[in-house]
């Protein structure tokens, strides 16, 4: 797709063309895209209809297994964790990417496919981003079992939320967990979504495929959980098809820049199609499972940054580890500072 070291996450598109003949038909990606959703109840507010909004919201499930995992409310910060869950439960065969997402049996379980910690700041309301990588090695929960941390959502979301602080020794005071379907309903309540490359791109493990250079497509909700899912992420240069050799890095990277475009077109989806609000709310509503205490309406505001552009982004510094016997990723040892911006411990690094 494109090559997202060369670009700043929330500022690609300024260095691609748009496609004027991109179809309006499409519709765009998933998860922790949730994040983008946020701004759904932001405008909700602004456009005089918070009322509806809350009662639509009032809808959205919760957790009681992650608020009891969640830790007391810090001085300075608040961290949302944002999960993008694969299970297959509610997969559909007659949905257009069934064949390369799989059904419940072929793939049972659930793992978290995405992590995303997303630091707010209560004094300057600043936000910023940090991928965790599926495959890091960590401690399960609070026994001393090693584990790659995707694999801790198995066992509950209280057992993830645990892995993740006593991981990173940072705190977790939210929790918002989508699934693939629930992605891509929200992605297609609004019309799709624009995915930007620099180079042609595909994955042929996923589907996803973009063919023309410095272009941004809109894309469905089926076509953008490709993108979001890519592993095996191939960009043509010099007419030659080259595997983007970042892995979980790179994809964690694009994930993070397609947050934030997500959040834009959100926006301006809204701006365009207020009475439409309500649209995307149910799509929102029937996508996520929150914590307990999470106020929907207050996040959305608290996230706008996400969608102007003005959000930090962090990759977690780690380093590749094989002596397990299979591919595992370690914290880095320059990790502790960014794990000490987002404890509220620490200044914040210089963003991606």
């Amino acid at each position: 797709m494109w090559c997202i070291s060369d670009l700043p996450p929330t500022d690609y598109r300024g260095h691609v063309l748009n496609d004027s003949k991109l179809s309006r038909a499409a519709s765009a990606p998933r998860w922790m895209i949730l994040v983008s959703v946020t701004l759904v109840m932001t405008l909700a507010g602004a456009l005089g209809i918070v009322r509806a909004a809350n009662s639509q919201l009032d809808t959205v499930g919760r957790v009681p297994a992650a608020t009891a995992a969640l830790s007391p409310a810090s001085d300075g910060v608040e961290n949302y964790l944002l999960v993008g869950s694969d299970s297959r439960a509610s997969a559909d065969p007659t949905d257009s990417d069934y064949a390369t997402m799989g059904s419940e049996t072929a793939n049972p379980g659930m793992r978290s496919d995405t992590l995303i910690l997303v630091r707010y700041d209560t004094a300057t309301k600043a936000v910023a981003m940090m991928s965790i990588p599926r495959d890091l090695r960590v401690r399960i929960g609070e026994t001393d079992r090693f584990g790659k941390i995707n694999s801790a959502y198995q066992k509950g979301p209280d057992i993830l939320i645990r892995t993740v602080q006593r991981a990173l020794n940072v705190p977790v005071h939210h929790y918002v967990e989508i699934n693939f379907s629930g992605f891509k309903q929200i992605v297609d309540s609004i019309g799709g979504v624009h995915i930007c490359v620099t180079h042609p791109a595909r994955d042929k493990a996923t589907g996803f495929y973009i063919g023309r250079r410095n272009a941004c497509k809109l894309q469905s909700g089926a076509q953008a959980l490709a993108y979001a899912r890519s592993r095996h992420y191939e960009q043509k240069i010099d007419g030659v098809w080259r595997l983007e050799g970042t892995g979980d890095i790179g994809r964690g990277n694009r994930q993070r820049a397609f947050v934030s475009m997500l959040a834009k077109d959100v926006a301006k989806y809204l701006v365009r199609h207020p009475l439409q609000t309500h649209v995307v709310l149910d799509a929102f509503s029937a996508a996520v499972v929150v914590d307990e205490g999470l106020d929907l309406l207050d996040l959305g505001h608290k996230l706008r940054p996400m969608g102007d552009g003005t959000a930090k982004s962090y990759a977690l510094p780690v380093d590749s580890d094989m002596s397990t016997g299979s591919f595992v990723f370690r914290l880095a040892n320059s990790a502790p500072a960014l794990l000490a911006f987002f404890a509220g411990l620490g200044p914040a690094p210089a963003a991606e």
